[in-house]
Protein backbone atom coordinates (compact mmCIF):
# COMPACT_ATOMS: atom_id res chain seq x y z
CA UNK A 1 0.00 0.00 0.00
CA UNK A 2 2.74 2.48 0.82
CA UNK A 3 4.64 1.27 -2.19
CA UNK A 4 1.38 2.63 -4.03
CA UNK A 5 1.47 5.87 -2.90
CA UNK A 6 4.83 6.41 -3.66
CA UNK A 7 4.35 5.47 -7.36
CA UNK A 8 1.13 7.58 -7.43
CA UNK A 9 3.20 11.14 -5.86
CA UNK A 10 5.87 10.15 -8.54
CA UNK A 11 3.76 9.88 -11.35
CA UNK A 12 1.48 12.92 -10.47
CA UNK A 13 5.31 14.49 -10.07
CA UNK A 14 6.27 12.97 -13.69
CA UNK A 15 2.69 14.14 -15.42
CA UNK A 16 3.02 17.36 -14.27
CA UNK A 17 7.09 17.71 -15.41
CA UNK A 18 5.79 16.14 -18.64
CA UNK A 19 2.73 18.66 -18.73
CA UNK A 20 5.41 21.57 -18.09
CA UNK A 21 7.68 20.59 -20.78
CA UNK A 22 5.17 19.68 -23.29
CA UNK A 23 3.23 23.10 -22.47
CA UNK A 24 7.12 25.02 -23.10
CA UNK A 25 7.51 23.04 -26.52
CA UNK A 26 4.47 24.17 -27.47
CA UNK A 27 5.40 27.73 -27.40
CA UNK A 28 8.69 27.61 -29.16
CA UNK A 29 7.05 27.91 -32.65
CA UNK A 30 4.73 31.02 -31.13
CA UNK A 31 6.42 33.99 -30.31
CA UNK A 32 3.44 35.43 -28.66
CA UNK A 33 2.61 32.91 -26.69
CA UNK A 34 6.24 32.36 -25.78
CA UNK A 35 6.32 36.10 -24.76
CA UNK A 36 3.33 35.78 -22.80
CA UNK A 37 4.55 32.73 -20.70
CA UNK A 38 7.10 34.84 -20.24
CA UNK A 39 5.76 37.58 -18.75
CA UNK A 40 3.21 35.51 -16.73
CA UNK A 41 5.49 34.44 -14.60
CA UNK A 42 7.45 37.80 -13.63
CA UNK A 43 6.72 38.65 -10.00
CA UNK A 44 6.07 42.42 -9.63
CA UNK A 45 7.50 44.10 -6.86
CA UNK A 46 5.02 46.57 -4.42
CA UNK A 47 6.87 49.81 -4.06
CA UNK A 48 7.70 48.90 -0.25
CA UNK A 49 9.48 45.61 -1.15
CA UNK A 50 11.39 47.90 -3.78
CA UNK A 51 12.38 50.70 -1.51
CA UNK A 52 13.04 47.69 1.10
CA UNK A 53 15.53 46.21 -1.46
CA UNK A 54 17.44 49.13 -3.28
CA UNK A 55 20.42 50.84 -2.00
CA UNK A 56 19.87 54.30 -2.71
CA UNK A 57 22.56 55.59 -2.17
CA UNK A 58 24.86 53.04 -4.39
CA UNK A 59 22.36 53.25 -7.06
CA UNK A 60 23.03 57.14 -7.19
CA UNK A 61 26.72 56.34 -7.58
CA UNK A 62 25.85 54.54 -10.48
CA UNK A 63 23.42 57.03 -12.04
CA UNK A 64 26.69 59.76 -11.04
CA UNK A 65 28.70 57.29 -13.16
CA UNK A 66 26.75 56.40 -15.91
CA UNK A 67 26.10 60.26 -16.43
CA UNK A 68 30.09 60.78 -16.27
CA UNK A 69 30.45 58.47 -18.73
CA UNK A 70 27.60 58.92 -21.12
CA UNK A 71 29.51 62.77 -21.24
CA UNK A 72 32.26 61.70 -21.84
CA UNK A 73 31.29 59.24 -24.99
CA UNK A 74 29.17 62.03 -26.44
CA UNK A 75 32.71 64.12 -26.26
CA UNK A 76 34.61 61.54 -27.97
CA UNK A 77 31.81 61.17 -30.51
CA UNK A 78 32.16 65.11 -30.82
CA UNK A 79 35.80 64.24 -31.42
CA UNK A 80 35.13 61.66 -34.32
CA UNK A 81 33.00 64.00 -36.29
CA UNK A 82 36.00 65.99 -36.78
Amino acid sequence: MKDDKQFEKASSATDSSANSVDEYLQTLGNDDAREIRYYSQEQPFSSEEMTRLVNEERLNELLAQSDAFLSSLNSEIGDFDE
